[in-house]
């Protein structure tokens, strides 16, 4: 069974199954439009579809073109308007106007060029699927090639008002150290926010079920479940449980990954002696200067779900801020 949220894999699986499959992607989107640029929606030759371009506005009229595309194997480029009142049916307070590329699989989307893309995602591998709207000749581009695109999660034409830019990153994921109160409040902000949080203490009192209803909780030592879980460029880090013992492992682990944020919890003077164990294992003041800490934003909070907030801002701010 293919995951229906992983819809180039579910492409891809369609085709080879020789189901007949176009794929309709948003390009562009103008005023409160239903649907992110990016999204999808997957349609075979019968007119079965996975996923959505309009929550429902004008899913039936790209059906109507991709069925044609796949008889003659052509791209189309479409263009709607969507109504104040399609836009209520589906929960909007106004309309927009959307643009949605039809490309049928096999033809103007190139099979090797979706297998290559499925495979990318498979690896966690930050991934653009590039086409020219006109001419088409879809290929793949690595991050490097669209670094602000990939750093906001955002999708879309290039200046050229030609190139369309398609980001595939991997998911998010925060790595919490300590299952205390605030991970307790932080651990669903997370998930609300986008990200696959899971939270690592190997004292089962704190790790419990009962106080992580439903969470992913690792009872390894840090240092193991660190090792196990292979922090990238798509990783967070917080550290709560102001026991050197089982914060400073998890902390040296993750100067020695690519995450994009690491965040202490600890005064001013916790962290200056953190700082001089890091310095002591061999830590440079550079490596030692992409700890956030005090851990969050400075926002006055002192309960355990207004840190969580402070945190889950400061967290948002590196991911979309960064350079």
């Amino acid at each position: 069974m293919t995951d229906i949220t992983d819809l180039p894999k579910l492409a891809l699986d369609w085709h080879r199954a020789e189901r007949g499959v176009a794929v309709a992607t948003v390009v562009e989107t103008w005023g409160s439009a239903p649907r992110a640029v990016g999204s999808q929606l997957v349609i075979d030759a019968d007119g079965a579809m996975e996923g959505s371009v309009s929550g429902g506005c004008v899913e039936g009229a790209v059906i109507v073109e991709a069925l044609e595309a796949l008889e003659d194997g052509k791209p189309r480029l479409l263009d709607y308007g969507v109504s104040d009142d399609e836009a209520f049916e589906v929960g909007l307070a106004c309309g927009g106007r959307i643009r949605v590329l039809v490309e049928p699989v096999g033809s103007a989307m190139p099979v090797e060029v979706l297998e290559d893309l499925v495979a990318a995602r498979a690896r966690a591998e930050p991934v653009a699927y590039v086409t020219d709207l006109q001419k088409g000749r879809p290929r793949l581009a690595r991050r490097e090639a669209y670094p602000d695109r990939f750093r906001l999660d955002r999708s879309g034409v290039e200046p050229d008002e030609q190139t369309f830019v398609a980001v595939h990153n991997p998911p998010l994921r925060m790595i919490v150290v300590g299952a205390v109160h605030i991970a307790q409040a932080l651990m669903p902000m997370a998930r609300a926010c986008g990200f696959a949080p899971v939270v690592i203490d190997p004292r089962a009192a704190f790790g419990s079920v009962d106080r992580f209803p439903g969470e992913t909780i690792l009872d390894d030592w840090p240092d193991e479940a660190m090792a196990a879980l292979k922090p990238d460029t798509r990783t967070a880090v917080v550290t709560l449980t102001h026991d050197p013992k089982l914060d400073d492992p998890a902390i040296m682990a993750a100067l020695r990954s690519d995450i994009f944020y690491l965040g202490c919890l600890g005064s001013t003077r916790t962290h200056a002696k953190r700082v001089a164990r890091l310095q002591e294992a061999g830590f440079s003041e550079t490596e030692i200067a992409r700890i956030h800490a005090p851990v969050g934003l400075d926002i006055g909070g002192r309960q355990p779900a207004e840190i969580a907030v402070s945190i889950m801002a400061q967290v948002i701010e590196t991911l979309r801020k960064a350079k």
